[in-house]
């Protein structure tokens, strides 16, 4: 969470879960192992109208191993299906976040409001 925000307090977990991952059309998603186990989470909701931001957030000991990828690629199969270009937008810090950006063919758009921003037409 270093790059994205401090951590939630419990009213404010309970806020974020009920605006925004217990909605019809949820703008987040939880992530388990083949054990059910919570693992981490990936956002995938409308960006522009003509595109879908996609991000994650995995606990640390899930880190190097290939599940980002994994999930920004179904991420991106899921907007496709869906009719959508994929945006990531991340701090220039998140350095692993800007190679799986390039490796799958993201283009750079640019600083905006602090957020390197990545998009896949």
């Amino acid at each position: 969470m270093r790059f994205i925000e401090p951590p939630f307090t419990f009213d404010q977990t309970r806020a974020f879960l009920e605006n925004s991952g217990l909605t019809d059309n949820p703008l987040i998603y939880a992530v388990e192992d083949e054990g059910r186990i919570f693992i981490g989470y990936v956002i995938y909701h409308d960006y522009e109208e003509d595109s879908k931001e996609i991000g994650w957030i995995l606990k640390k000991q899930f880190w190097g191993k290939g599940l980002a990828e994994a999930l920004t690629e179904r991420l991106i199969q899921k907007a496709n299906a869906d009719g959508k270009s994929v945006v990531i937008e991340c701090s220039p810090e998140q350095k692993a976040t800007k190679r799986i950006a390039e490796k799958l063919g993201f283009i750079y758009m640019g600083l905006i409001d602090g957020c390197n921003v990545y998009k896949l037409d």
